[in-house]
């Protein structure tokens, strides 16, 4: 949430998606306060109403993906099945579409890059979020004799998130095998 902005404002929500379009376009250096705004159908002075500069944007964008990925892997390891499917379907949810669309882009690892330079405390707190729910995820399976821990839960998610970051490269179809081989480890491997 940006300048204390109501992260249900619709005006906001259209910034950033029409941010997201102009960088996956553009590029995160070549994009500008003015294609943002013309992208979001408004003045570049109404766009600043809404937002300092293109950092704040940029850090708007990795807040709402941390906002959804945790929603969206809540509700995924919320499911019943077998820890790979379970953590395949979370694996999956955690990229959600925003990965698709950074891997399509010929900017999608500058994107990436910026990610770590603009907004590094961002995803630091973000991956806490996540690994967080993925250890009570296999806290709660293990209490239930469901899967076997082979060290701390903490641990594990951390892993987990850890090698999810070293799946990301294009080609896209080649990121979901990556993705899939990961859950079929972990999953495997965590089998009672």
């Amino acid at each position: 949430m940006a300048d204390g902005q109501d992260i249900d404002d619709p005006k906001r929500a259209a910034i950033l998606h029409a941010a997201f379009e102009v960088f996956l376009t553009y590029g995160v250096r070549r994009s500008s306060m003015e294609d943002i705004a013309r992208k979001a159908g408004m003045s570049r002075p109404a766009l600043y109403l809404h937002f300092r500069n293109k950092d704040d944007i940029f850090r708007a964008l990795k807040t709402q993906y941390y906002d959804d990925a945790v929603r969206d892997v809540t509700v995924a390891l919320s499911q019943d099945g077998p820890a790979e499917e379970v953590l395949r379907a979370a694996f999956l949810a955690q990229a959600g579409e925003v990965f698709e669309a950074l891997m399509n882009s010929p900017h999608g690892d500058e994107i990436l890059d910026q990610g770590v330079a603009m907004a590094g405390d961002v995803s630091a707190e973000g991956e806490a979020r996540l690994a967080g729910v993925y250890a009570d995820w296999l806290t709660r399976r293990a209490a239930a004799g469901r899967i076997k821990l082979p060290g701390a839960p903490e641990v594990l998610a951390e892993a987990m998130i850890l090698a999810l970051k070293g799946a990301k490269a294009p080609p896209y179809a080649r990121y979901l095998e990556r993705v899939s081989a990961l859950a079929g480890l972990f999953g495997r491997g965590l089998e009672a």
